[in-house]
């Protein structure tokens, strides 16, 4: 059974790495609010992961997965989710101009729970993540445990990597937050994060279950 684990959870890993909105997220608002925020939306995001880990484990996730109809409608409102979030950064790209005393300090900038909102809200609307759940974690769960156990093992593997990976992506990009201060990159990130989201919107509106 550790055999098994631990080749899931290297699976898991490799997934977890793959840049998608996730990073485009929280890119988005550990540059503009600072480490507090970033690590906000990365809770966030896991907060999602387990909403739709324990939807898994409860058999509802393979509902949605199956149904087109909802699909299709939980698809288009990430989709739209994460267009409204590129054409917000593309609309005032570098404001504010700079950071306040929080955000220097790491804090975050008295955001309170919007980081960890946005974060939710662009996991909780990815039926991608449905898909993957059921059609991946059952193939990975490691033998000896119930179905419903080995999922919700592997849920929480993925959520504690994705946690750790993201954690440590915005103590990176905020250690050096003089240089995404500077009016002239905090415009060029604010454009570049804005087309990269409106991207992955535009790509999970066009994509197939």
């Amino acid at each position: 059974m550790l055999t098994q684990l631990l080749a899931a959870t290297g699976v898991l890993a490799l997934l977890t790495l793959v840049p998608g909105p996730d990073m485009a997220v929280v890119t988005r608002r550990a540059v503009s609010r600072g480490r507090g925020d970033g690590l906000r939306t990365v809770a966030g995001i896991a907060g999602g992961l387990l909403l739709w880990g324990a939807l898994t484990v409860a058999g509802l996730a393979a509902l949605l997965a199956a149904s087109a109809e909802v699909y299709t409608a939980v698809k288009l409102a990430g989709a739209a989710y994460l267009c409204f979030l590129g054409i917000q950064s593309l609309r005032r790209p570098g404001a504010p101009a700079e950071p306040s005393a929080r955000s220097r300090s790491g804090d975050g900038d008295g955001g309170g729970g919007s980081g960890w909102r946005t974060g939710l809200v662009s996991n909780a609307l990815n039926p991608k993540i449905a898909v993957f759940y059921t059609g991946l974690l059952p193939t990975l769960a490691p033998p000896g445990l119930s179905p419903a156990a080995g999922m919700a093992v592997l849920v929480l593997v993925h959520v504690l990597l994705t946690l750790a990976w993201l954690g440590t992506y915005v103590y990176v990009l905020t250690r050096a937050r003089r240089f995404f201060a500077r009016p002239r990159v905090r415009r060029a990130m604010d454009r570049v994060t804005g087309v990269v989201l409106i991207g992955f919107g535009v790509r999970v509106a066009s994509s197939t279950a």
